[in-house]
């Protein structure tokens, strides 16, 4: 299959190209693309090197698949040029997820919704993505009431200019380009993305719209708080469900137990739960701290946990590329 990977040279595209390599996906041909200034430079994939390839020459190719991961704007630009010679787009960016014309899509969740008409597929945000893989086997079972979500995410979901700031601090340097308004370095911020008019910010909003489009219930009542933690190697989550009817916790652990992609870690007693550290370079989601809310009728807490670059950005594109291969509709 003929494969372009569009922002390869960010973060999210270097993992993409080795989550590629390491699923043995069936690249005939790889096209790397990236902005003006990196075309023709030298990238790696396997044992070979490939030129980088500009957006209108990678077009000109005509890729059986394109997987983007260049920003909101320039998936908006380039996305439709790409669908439009018969190549099928897997976006990373917001650009699509909540166009009601496209499919935003975890593939443990609803990959059932794909069909070989979509040229246009939206990969979910990192945070809702971890987060779906956990609820959905519980909305199938009891169904949900209401969440209440507050995340701890890396500041490796900013991208490089994060890292740097992070690296520099850590160093005892002031960043000189800092990508948040305060230090992240041994700091918390409950600020990621911009404000809304609401006050909320836009990452807790993803996390609300998403959630619904996924699991496919546009009135459950969601909130959500978003934290950047100093943090390497994943994102975490405290998510208070209340289901729709009552359950014996041993039900819990059943439905999560037995689902795709996800695996449970949970035994206080031996200091047994997930970690960003643990989740580092994995591709599954975890979940532990599996207890009931004894404040509301109905009502469970979970914790969970993945590496936001693999499963919450690469790795769930890829998977979503893997579905369409096996259904020849790429």
């Amino acid at each position: 299959m003929k494969v372009a990977v569009v922002g390869v040279t960010g973060l999210v595209g270097q993992v993409m190209c080795n989550v590629l390599r390491e699923n043995n996906f069936p690249v005939s041909d790889f096209i790397p693309v990236a902005s003006e200034r990196s075309v023709g430079k030298p990238i790696s994939f396997g044992d070979r090197s490939f030129p980088v390839f500009s957006m209108s020459d990678a077009i000109a190719a005509r890729p059986d698949l394109a997987i983007f991961s260049a920003g909101g704007s320039v998936s908006l630009e380039w996305a439709p040029r790409f669908a439009e010679v018969g190549t099928t787009v897997v976006d990373n960016s917001s650009a699509w997820r909540m166009d009601p014309d496209k499919k935003l899509v975890v593939p443990e969740v609803n990959a059932s919704v794909l069909t070989k008409e979509d040229k246009i597929i939206a990969n979910p945000n990192c945070s809702t993505i971890q987060m779906v893989v956990a609820l959905a086997p519980l909305h199938r079972a009891f169904g949900i009431k209401r969440l209440v979500i507050s995340t701890y995410q890396s500041f490796t979901g900013t991208g490089v200019k994060a890292v740097h700031q992070y690296e520099e601090e850590k160093a005892g340097k002031q960043s000189e380009a800092p990508a948040y308004p305060h230090p992240i370095f041994e700091n918390c911020l409950p600020h990621c993305d911009v404000f809304l008019e609401n006050g909320y910010t836009k990452e807790e909003m993803k996390l609300v719209n998403e959630t619904r489009k996924i699991l496919g219930d546009p009135d459950l009542p969601i909130t959500a708080t978003a934290v950047r933690v100093p943090v390497y190697g994943g994102h975490s989550e405290s998510v208070n469900v209340e289901l729709g009817r009552s359950f014996e916790i041993g039900e819990v652990y059943e439905a999560l137990s037995g689902s795709s992609g996800l695996v449970v870690m949970d035994d206080p007693s031996t200091n047994v739960y997930p970690t960003p550290r643990a989740a580092h370079n994995k591709n599954e989601v975890f979940v532990g701290r599996i207890r009931r809310d004894e404040s509301v009728a109905n009502g469970i807490n979970l914790w969970i946990v993945a590496d936001n670059l693999r499963k919450g950005a690469a790795t769930n594109a890829v998977q979503i590329a893997e579905y369409l291969a096996s259904k020849h509709f790429v």
